[in-house]
């Protein structure tokens, strides 16, 4: 079965249809960058571009970059704050003639295909996916079930929200080499949310982890297990997919 899933973040859109019985993209993703500002009108006519690339017309799972309840947008951290209180499901499916649409938490979506799919299959215990990029994004799982919306990217560290020293998009502001974004700022966030919640194992995810091997091998002093991603970047479109197919 194939379901169509987008990846909403908060430098581009991208999306794919998904083959939930492989866990992977049937065709190559298309990617389109998202509009500043980040409007709802102006995301949601991305999307509905993005879906009409493929000329799809089926239920169609989107993720969003904050808290969603039901449909909801609760938080909006790296889009614009118009979208709190925006119930995106039907926004989308207006500005898509009707497609069915399923809205979730974009970290959950990618967890959830890490979980099924890729790093953490099978895994059992505390299990806790981190999506680094334009902010920090995150997945909790206990016995292999979600617990939704955990949004770990803005626990406090050392005075700021750990996203904005923590992220990727926080290394290339600041120019900073791949060791000192590793030790000092990747690793200590992780010790934080690993005193926290003392989970068996940490799935990096996002963009970067195409270049783990950059940076994991870094990082030491962490007593969970650190691995990156298999789905990659492209988890959050498949995730998207899975709860589109399960809606």
């Amino acid at each position: 079965m194939n379901v169509f899933g987008v990846d909403i973040g908060g430098s581009g859109i991208k999306g794919a249809p998904v083959d939930l019985e492989r866990g992977a993209l049937t065709e190559e993703r298309h990617k389109v960058l998202t509009p500043q500002p980040a409007t709802p009108d102006g995301v949601a006519g991305c999307v509905a571009e993005v879906v009409a690339h493929f000329g799809w017309t089926g239920p169609v799972g989107v993720t969003f970059p904050g808290v969603v309840t039901g449909s909801t947008i609760r938080t909006a951290a790296n889009v614009d704050k118009s979208w709190v209180g925006v119930d995106a499901g039907t926004l989308l499916s207006d500005r898509m003639g009707g497609l069915p649409v399923t809205v979730l938490n974009d970290a959950d979506a990618a967890g959830v295909a890490e979980m099924t799919f890729g790093a953490g299959r099978g895994r059992k215990g505390t299990v806790i996916m981190l999506t680094l990029g334009t902010g920090i994004g995150s997945a909790l799982f206990v016995d292999g079930r979600l617990v939704p919306n955990t949004e770990l990217g803005h626990l406090e560290l050392k005075g700021h929200d750990a996203e904005t020293r923590a992220s990727t998009k926080a290394k290339e502001d600041e120019d900073l080499s791949w060791e000192h974004w590793a030790t000092r700022r990747v690793r200590k966030y992780l010790a934080h949310v690993e005193m926290l919640f003392s989970p068996e194992l940490f799935i990096i995810g996002g963009g970067v982890s195409r270049k783990a091997d950059k940076f994991l091998p870094l990082i030491e002093g962490i007593r969970a297990e650190i691995v990156p991603a298999e789905l990659q970047n492209n988890a959050g479109i498949v995730g998207a997919g899975m709860a589109a197919g399960a809606a």
